[in-house]
């Protein structure tokens, strides 16, 4: 099932953060647009790349109302582990059980690996994907195309 497009109606979900909170779209929806990051595994080198760029850009997104959600198969406890050895300032949802599900949803799901695969969709406030990258597992993404203002200047 190739990936969800511009234009449709995002899949409603109910997950769980690295701290195991409650992660429901339609509520995250309610504070704002979100960015759903979906990646292979924690502690994974390509990953952890793009969770260090999310965390650097994370202050422009909350600046733009953009909440910022990593999804992957991981349990609670794994994406637990590695935010706080990244220092991952936005929820880590685990997307572990039923496995990939969510993932599946958004047709970013490797059913030959059982893992999600680089996809991201910004979801506006009425449920409409906006934007959507999705790319090879072993290529990190430029998250900042998600910016409103276009990437921030560098530091």
């Amino acid at each position: 099932m190739p990936a969800l497009a511009v234009g449709s109606i995002a899949p409603e979900f109910a997950l769980r953060s690295q701290y195991g909170e409650p992660l429901e779209l339609a509520a995250l929806r309610r504070e704002g647009p979100v960015l759903l990051v979906f990646y292979p595994f924690a502690f994974s080198a390509v990953c952890g790349g793009e969770m260090h760029v999310l965390r650097e850009l994370h202050e422009h997104f909350t600046a733009a109302g953009i909440t910022v959600i990593g999804v992957s198969v991981d349990s609670k406890y794994a994406l637990q582990a590695w935010s706080l050895d990244m220092g991952i300032p936005f929820s880590l949802a685990a997307d572990f059980w039923p496995h990939g599900e969510v993932a599946r949803a958004y047709g970013v799901f490797d059913e030959e690996r059982g893992m999600a695969t680089r996809g991201t969709f910004l979801i506006g406030t009425d449920g409409t994907v906006e934007q959507v990258l999705t790319g090879p597992v072993a290529e990190a993404r430029d998250f900042t195309v998600f910016l409103p203002a276009g990437p921030p200047p560098p530091d």
